[in-house]
């Protein structure tokens, strides 16, 4: 998992939320909402970062460029760790890393004109202004499908697919060398999603983009990413190359997902899978495997002792954590 390409290295990486109550605020406990997750991005490389709603994706997302505290581990971008950097040190990571958002609406503030949106981060980083700034703007306007004309109107003059690429736009003007996409595409419509899957394919190209994908859509992620971790509960359960992952899950919560994905042709659908139970409080999780209550392999030992995320025999390069996954 870890090599010398690695632009980005996530190891044990934890993000508690205190729980509060009473007049003194006391903390009472903690919702885990990453609770010790470990991956690597080569560079080049797109990996996905999968699971339910609640599962702490967005959480892992914004703790690795501390918009969120995390709790505890490393997160080491091009041999410095981003958790420990200092403010001025920090400044200059977020030239390199940036991050593209779920809402295309709540996402761009409608009293800022696209061309102030996107330029924005030249004043800040960079310091131009000017003809200068109009050009170079307009120009990354145009490499992501919008006409340099629209650089003085405003987001309520755009379509959802619009608005999303205005936030492509700003999130590639400093040319980072990473760009986190958090479900950049689940707010668009169908015939949309694909327009600007096809967008972060060709930028990826034209840049030397690396990617770390964000979404709840597998059919989306099978399309887009090269690596793939499947989280549940704060903790990744599974993780693989992607073509290993949709030809051979294994984890049991894996293998319900990828029964749930639409397929046309019939002769490519399954059987699906029925999910049991309902997902355990982050409250209060349950000791030992946190899918235990949900899966249909359960035994003793899956109620009792968590299991850790390991290669399994037999497949390269492809972690487990299921005490009965061999």
């Amino acid at each position: 998992m870890v090599n010398a390409n690695n632009l980005l290295a996530v190891s044990n990486l934890k993000t508690y939320f205190a729980i509060k109550k009473g007049l003194l605020r006391r903390t009472v406990g903690y919702v885990k909402a990453v609770d010790g997750i470990s991956f690597s991005i080569e560079k080049g490389q797109t990996l996905g970062l999968v699971g339910e709603s609640g599962c702490g994706k967005t959480t892992v997302a914004r703790s690795i460029i501390r918009l969120v505290p995390a709790t505890a581990g490393q997160v080491i971008f091009e041999q410095t760790n981003v958790l420990s950097a200092d403010r001025k040190r920090l400044g200059k990571l977020r030239r390199d890393i940036s991050l593209i958002f779920q809402d295309p609406f709540s996402s761009l503030n409608p009293r800022m004109t696209v061309g102030n949106i996107v330029g924005e981060p030249l004043k800040v980083q960079k310091g131009l202004a000017g003809s200068e700034l109009t050009e170079k703007v307009a120009a990354l306007l145009s490499k992501v499908g919008l006409s340099p004309d629209h650089i003085n109107s405003y987001p309520h003059e755009f379509s959802g697919g619009q608005r999303q690429r205005i936030g492509v736009a700003r999130a590639l003007v400093l040319e980072p060398k990473l760009v986190i996409c958090d479900e950049p595409v689940s707010a668009l419509d169908v015939s949309i999603q694909s327009q600007i899957l096809n967008l972060l394919k060709d930028l990826q190209e034209d840049f030397g983009l690396t990617y770390l994908f964000i979404a709840h859509d597998l059919a989306v992620v099978e399309f887009f990413c090269d690596v793939v971790a499947v989280m549940y509960m704060g903790r990744i359960v599974e993780l693989a190359a992607a073509e290993e992952l949709y030809e051979n899950p294994l984890h049991p919560y894996t293998r319900i997902l990828m029964s749930a994905i639409p397929r046309v042709e019939p002769t490519l659908r399954g059987q699906r899978i029925p999910s049991a139970g309902e997902v355990p409080s982050a409250l209060n999780p349950p000791s030992g495997c946190a899918f235990a209550q949900r899966c249909p392999l359960v035994e003793q030992v899956c109620l009792k002792q968590m299991p850790i995320l390991e290669e399994k025999g037999g497949y390269k390069e492809h972690f487990v954590a299921c005490w009965k996954c061999q």
